[in-house]
């Protein structure tokens, strides 16, 4: 999923560059900061999950994860992936520094989009919980790929073959994505759901009203 240096044009990479920035903005002030452990955490699983890469093109396919991390994060997932995408430009000459931009917002808009998209369906049954997590998985994956697709598409209109090769490729990675995804939400919801945005009161309400029903048919 990683831009190569040298393919975008300055319109398109300008263009990435403002967008990352802002949204590492509204990201960083929107961290809670009794919750950086859990964004260095995520972004760490983002820089360890994509670092196998299968080349296509200029572009390449590998496992993302950028649902789960935009469900867990929002707009936080912009500053986590912009931290890993970095480290991985500048020790593993993944993508590059100049494509930098563009390689964040491909990758972190779609984790923000899927978190406003499927967060509020969470905890709501075990069924819609599990089916929101694999439609933000593969989902994401999905806008990842269109992103990416538009931004070679706008640099050269040649480049359509391509872009058709792109979206085909990373259907197996959206299938597997979604499968991955929505098990680890319906595994944080059962044993850690503090991490889960909103969930927290949620469980905690439910825990206290079965402690007084216990407590209740004790007497």
């Amino acid at each position: 999923m990683h831009i190569s240096e040298g393919v975008l044009s300055a319109p398109v990479l300008v263009s990435g560059a403002v967008i990352a920035v802002a949204g590492c903005a509204i990201g960083l002030k929107k961290i809670d900061y009794d919750h950086i452990v859990h964004v260095a955490m995520l972004a760490a699983v983002f820089f360890v999950a994509s670092l196998i890469h299968v080349n296509i093109g200029p572009s390449s396919a590998h496992l993302i994860l950028n649902g789960i991390i935009g469900l867990l994060l929002g707009f936080a997932a912009f500053p986590a992936i912009f931290i890993a995408l970095l480290l991985q430009a500048v020790f593993f000459q993944y993508g590059g520094l100049t494509v930098l931009g563009a390689n964040v917002v491909i990758m972190a808009l779609p984790a923000v989009m899927v978190h406003y998209l499927f967060l509020p369906l969470l905890g709501k049954s075990p069924r819609l919980s599990i089916a929101a997590g694999a439609l933000s998985g593969a989902g994401a994956i999905f806008l990842s790929s269109l992103i990416l697709s538009a931004a070679l598409w706008l640099t050269e209109k040649n480049f359509f073959e391509t872009c058709v090769l792109v979206m085909a490729a990373n259907i197996p990675i959206m299938i597997i994505e979604g499968i991955v995804t929505g098990f680890c939400v319906t595994f944080l919801l059962k044993v850690y759901p503090e991490i889960i945005p909103g969930q927290k009161n949620g469980n905690t309400s439910d825990r206290k009203s079965r402690i007084e029903k216990g407590q209740k048919n004790e007497v």
